[in-house]
């Protein structure tokens, strides 16, 4: 037998392979603007013109090739005719492959800033990194709705509400496409969950789709104008939404005139016919499906035309033509990639992203003079957490961590005490004490490994040693199942309680008996979070061991570690009595890029132990402030009321440490709010009760969206649910307030828009920039609406006692619903409200105008 070399460490690397209502009434009833974008280096007409030529000249063969990628991430060239290969990189944060680059914000802090304008220099930076690497197509920005906290990619998004998306990723887009890289908006649609991706089918409700799902989508098409769309790998309404024809050839082609390509996310074509005619035009990475193969005997058949083969090269063509690709080399050399402007552009994403969601006694922000010994502490301290992981997980040239940030701010005029808090994985495995044998057994565990992808029949390899297994490297197509068993003994040497400790990859399923007993288990896309178990246990006591892994085929890297240690253990003295001595402790928790990330959903509880080390600092330091590294909201149902100040960083880039440093001192103001609601309990979520499909043996799985519009806080107002926190909230060292409101006018012709204009004034001591938010209700609808939904903000920089005016445009569209009977938006007559406030649930003033017939 093979040896096996099992790691003490478990280390994950990641390897990946509607529209918002416009302002504007034209906007939201044009298809495209007069004139070409300034994102097209080459005009409509001659790009048509030259694709078209190039069409002719083309085989059969040659164009079935072009809709298969080849070697990963590029599409096919054609040398005979002077077609380039076109280079595709991950993804919304920064440019992912072929090597370091600038780690932005991740898409829910910049939604967080309300800052489309900022938006817009993050997509141009992106573009510029992307130009120094000579990459084509940069894939990305995501724009699936946050429907629930746990949704692994929800960092990557722009949150709950379409509006808000809608206005940030047509800023981004417009600025990837002004350096000449084509943007990816996805993934569309309906992917608001990771769980069994490939399988889970959204039932989605026609209005609910279009009012909610939808519009970000539209958006990126509309005013973005970008140049590819990539689909889900879920089914919508019963179709996978590669091969869904109402999503892709009646939405997105017919009612949004959209003339770029669809592609798919990476292997999740299912079949070639389908894609072919469900307005599929790009099979990524491989012609897997859409291959000379399957496609000629189809069209000769007549399954396919020849007309929609045509259709699909000619998009590829046409926009690559159109931004250029074809008169110059892609890869710029003058662009720098150590990206100084891009750096400073990612730190202002985290300075304006990060959220203040606590702030008691005014504690913060923190007086440096006052400041002789400050502890920061925590699993995401250090090193830096810029990311989450999966194909957004961004390897930056320098990523500057909260410990990092806090000890350049004080320089050496104070003492930076640091401590994990929490052991490590290397710890636990350290720690763990296992024994193959009852009697004069080995260090470790006793391991079998198969390779038919269950425990059955003689193993490949066995061995001795930690119960830890080396992750797979992500490699592609992905390699073949392979099943593990650790068993042997644990003999505690002392009686008390102990926290047994699993952690695996998203995809991966265990199980754990300790005497035959099941204690813990993870099934197949469950979550990455480690999970843990306390149990009493005797002095001396020979417990067996037996733990069963599954490592699932995928190209996202996993592995799985298993420990155990006294309870005692399991948060570091030395992190407590750092705290007692610190003048205030900065305790950084949440998730990283193992255990928030594509290809599974993450729990709405903090990883294990992070709860019980924050209620035990903040018992011995009264000035704890808690910084929650997260893709969304956390349960903070043990700690909140026992802590003063608490950040919401999300995942904040690669100057995240030193920005989050100016906002603790107070060099900066924060001005984040939150783009998604933070409920008190995971049970008081709209989405609570159909999140999760119920799981059948074969096919699809349903999750039926039965909150239909009212997700997020149009389904906390509806039902009456106070959150922890509300839409659109976030403290200031500052106050604000909002002079009243005007209206004009105030009796509305049915297509008329109408302007909305309000004074903005800093009433506090500090500089400071607030996010006036505009929201609108329609009293006694024929349909249920919410009561009152974002249509409109300003995100305003002011000087203490200065005031500014805010004017803002109510288009039709703005007041509109979309109704099922005429499948178009209808606007009813009757009497509107404007609410204009601070958040969703923080309305300073409001005003009524009437719409006729």
């Amino acid at each position: 037998m093979s040896s096996l070399k099992p790691l003490l460490t478990l280390f994950f690397a990641a390897a990946s392979i509607t529209m918002a209502p416009a302002q504007d009434a034209a906007s939201a009833t044009a298809s495209r603007p007069q004139s070409a974008p300034a994102s097209h280096f080459v005009s409509d007409g001659e790009a048509d013109a030259r694709a078209n030529a190039l069409l002719n000249k083309m085989t059969l063969e040659e164009k079935i090739d072009m809709l298969g990628g080849v070697d990963g991430f590029f599409t096919h060239g054609n040398a005979r005719l002077g077609i380039p290969r076109l280079k595709m990189t991950d993804g919304p944060l920064g440019v992912r492959n072929f090597g370091p680059s600038t780690v932005y914000a991740a898409g829910i802090a910049l939604a967080a800033t309300f800052d489309p304008k900022l938006a817009e220099q993050v997509g141009t930076q992106i573009g510029r990194d992307a130009r120094a690497k000579g990459s084509n197509f940069q894939l990305g920005p995501g724009v699936d709705i946050y429907r629930a906290p746990m949704n692994g990619r929800n960092f990557e998004y722009f949150g709950e509400d379409p509006y808000l998306a809608g206005k940030i990723v047509a800023g981004w887009i417009n600025g990837l496409q002004s350096q000449g890289v084509i943007a990816t908006v996805k993934h569309y649609m309906g992917n608001n969950s990771e769980y069994d991706r490939h399988n889970t089918d959204s039932e989605i409700d026609p209005r609910t789709m279009h009012e909610i799902y939808l519009p970000a989508f539209e958006a990126a098409v509309r005013e973005g104008h970008t140049g590819a769309v990539m689909n889900s790998y879920n089914l919508v309404n019963g179709e996978h939404a590669t091969q869904n024809k109402y999503i892709n050839v009646d939405v997105l082609k017919g009612e949004w005139k959209f003339d770029g390509l669809v592609m798919s996310d990476w292997d999740a074509t299912y079949d070639a016919v389908a894609a072919a005619n469900g307005g599929l035009d790009l099979e990524m990475p491989s012609g897997r499906f859409m291959n000379r193969e399957n496609l000629i005997p189809a069209i000769r058949s007549g399954k396919v035309s020849q007309a929609t083969i045509d259709d699909k090269v000619r998009r590829i063509l046409r926009t690559a033509i159109r931004f250029g690709m074809f008169d110059r080399d892609q890869q710029d050399i003058t662009v720098p990639r150590w990206n100084e402007e891009g750096r400073e552009v990612a730190r202002q994403g985290a300075r304006e992203g990060i959220v203040l969601l606590k702030n008691d006694g005014n504690l913060l922000p923190l007086d440096k003079a006052a400041i002789k010994t400050i502890a920061v502490i925590g699993p995401d301290a250090y090193p830096a957490v810029a990311a989450g992981g999966g194909s957004a997980r961004v390897q930056g040239f320098h990523e500057v961590s909260f410990l990092e940030g806090v000890s350049n701010a004080l320089g050496t005029k104070a003492k930076v005490l640091y401590d994990p808090g929490i052991p490590g994985d290397e710890d636990i495995a350290l720690g763990s004490g296992f024994t193959t044998a009852a009697e004069n057994g080995k260090d470790g565990l006793h391991l079998q490994r198969w390779t038919n992808g269950e425990w059955t029949g003689a193993p490949a390899a066995e061995s001795d040693g930690p119960p830890g297994v080396a992750p797979s490297s992500g490699s592609w197509p992905p390699p073949p199942p392979t099943t593990y068993r650790w068993t042997g003994y644990y003999i505690p040497k002392t009686s008390g309680l102990y926290r047994w400790y699993t952690k695996a990859g998203g995809s991966d399923s265990y199980t754990l008996w300790i005497d035959d007993q099941k204690v813990l288990e993870q099934g197949r896309h469950e979550g990455q979070v480690p999970q843990s178990k306390d149990m009493q246990l005797e002095a001396g006591h020979k417990y067996k061991i037996r733990f069963d892994y599954r490592q699932q085929p995928s190209w996202l890297a996993s592995g799985v570690l298993l420990g155990v240690l006294p309870q005692d253990k399991w948060v570091n003295q030395a992190a407590l009595e750092m705290a007692k001595l610190a003048d205030a402790v900065v305790l950084c928790v949440g998730y990283d890029a193992q255990s928030e990330s594509e290809g599974s959903d993450r729990s709405f509880a903090l990883p294990p132990n992070q709860n019980e080390l924050i209620q035990r600092i903040a018992a011995v330091n009264k000035n704890t402030i808690v910084v929650v590294t997260s893709g969304g909201n956390v349960d903070m149902q043990s700690w909140i009321n026992n802590v003063p100040g608490l950040f919401e960083a999300w995942y904040p880039g690669e100057e995240g440490g030193n920005a989050f440093a100016e906002l603790l001192f107070g060099n900066v103001n924060p001005s984040g709010k939150l783009p998604a609601t933070f409920e008190k309990r995971w049970q008081d979520n709209p989405a609570h009760d159909s999140y999760y499909p119920n799981d059948s043996a074969h096919g699809p799985t349903a999750v039926k969206y039965t909150e239909g519009i009212f997700v997020g806080y149009r389904g906390y107002e509806k039902n009456h649910t106070q959150p922890q926190f509300p839409f659109g909230y976030g403290l200031s060292y500052t106050t604000f307030k909002i002079g009243s409101v005007s209206v004009t006018p105030t009796n509305v012709a049915a297509g008329q828009d109408v302007t909305v204009s309000f004074d903005v004034t800093n009433t506090g001591q500090r500089p400071g920039a607030e996010v006036a938010q505009l929201y609108v209700g329609q009293q006694g609808a024929s349909v249920p609406r919410p009561a009152k939904e974002l249509k409109g903000f300003s995100r305003v920089e002011l000087q203490p006692g200065q005031t500014q005016r805010v004017t803002l445009t109510l288009t039709p569209r703005n007041r509109s619903y979309w109704d099922v009977n005429s499948k178009d938006w209808k606007q009813e007559p009757g009497q509107f409200t404007v609410y204009v406030g601070h958040s969703s649930a923080d309305i300073d003033q409001q005003v009524t105008f009437t719409v006729g017939r």
